[in-house]
């Protein structure tokens, strides 16, 4: 499996993620949004943390504008846990590395 943090794009959204046979965070961001920033370490520290049971990855939503429609995306940032190519779960705003992380594990039970 790929470790660390992914990044997805309009082109690879559909192998990497809703085709992916583990569940995948996807954290739709902009460089210019300052939340999304305060969020990209504990981001990173998941994917780290989470290499095993979980993809984790960006998407740039003002670089792949397609994507973020489809999904809705209206407020930034917001994290889409897809599980078997659904959503599963979310959660729009910054927030703590612990919340990201009990998203993961509510939704990864096996």
């Amino acid at each position: 499996m790929e470790e660390g943090l992914l990044i997805f794009n309009d082109k690879n959204f559909e192998k990497e993620v809703l085709k992916s046979d583990i569940p995948v965070l996807v954290d739709f961001w902009a460089d210019w949004c300052i939340p999304c920033k305060m969020i990209a370490q504990a981001i990173e520290d998941i994917s780290k943390s989470y290499r095993h049971k979980a993809k984790v990855g960006r998407l740039n939503v003002d670089q792949n504008p397609a994507t973020a429609y489809k999904y809705n995306i209206k407020g930034i940032p917001t994290l889409l846990l897809f599980v078997n190519g659904n959503v599963k779960d979310q959660i729009v705003g910054a927030v703590s590395q612990a919340v990201i992380a009990q998203m993961i594990e509510q939704n990864t039970k096996k």
